[in-house]
């Protein structure tokens, strides 16, 4: 029976595309770097800030610092502004809660609950984990296993609603349920977008049967 609906954030609940490029591109400027690659750009929707810096600089660790410490100062608040939630994200998730529990688990870090009260949803879910958690970001599955401890359900009741590798990775190796959302995945278990994800999860309570 499935208890427990995990949501990742970027690519999922809103595109976050153009707000990431701003924050970061703000961040590299200010430290003399670059602008974003358009590789740097996809990379920078699923990965952690620490990850991006780490790709940016090559594993330089003066480069990478003057990075975090640009970032730890910065207000990320004014990027908020650029983000694109999916079209009645409140309401849908209060839908889906009236079935099932219903988690957050991203490589965001200090932004992320900021972010959900920005978006109006404070106190929807019922568990939620991130890379401001100190573990280890997306593939790894801590992410995942902390959100899925806090929810207190078993990995065999729980799916994660993800749009990238990454996101597949990690629910394998968490041993989780996975529905990929949009193009960026390869997986059997496919929605082109949220709006199809009730009916996903409608069959999936139904039969009983798992989709990992």
């Amino acid at each position: 029976m499935l208890e427990l609906v995990i949501f990742d954030a970027d690519g999922v609940l809103f595109d976050s595309t153009e707000s990431n490029t701003a924050y970061y591109n703000a961040i590299f400027t200010r430290v003399g770097e670059p602008p974003m690659s358009p590789i740097e750009e996809k990379a920078g929707v699923f990965m952690s800030a620490p990850q991006v810096f780490d790709l940016r600089a090559a594993g330089d660790q003066e480069r990478i610092a003057r990075m975090r410490e640009v970032a730890r100062a910065m207000d990320a608040t004014p990027f908020f502004r650029l983000l694109r939630p999916f079209p009645g994200l409140r309401s849908f998730l209060l839908e889906i809660k009236q079935r099932y529990s219903i988690g957050l688990a991203t490589n965001r870090s200090a932004t992320i609950p900021a972010i959900i009260d920005y978006l109006g949803l404070t106190g929807i879910f019922d568990a939620v984990a991130s890379v401001r958690d100190k573990v280890k970001p997306k593939p790894a599955p801590d992410i995942l296993e902390l959100c899925l401890k806090r929810a207190g359900v078993a990995p065999p009741h729980a799916v994660y609603v993800g749009d990238s590798e990454t996101d597949r990775i990690a629910s394998e190796a968490a041993q989780l349920n996975f529905i990929g959302v949009g193009a960026r995945v390869d997986h059997r278990n496919l929605i082109a977008s949220l709006d199809e994800l009730p009916a996903a999860l409608e069959r999936l309570f139904s039969s009983e049967m798992q989709i990992t």
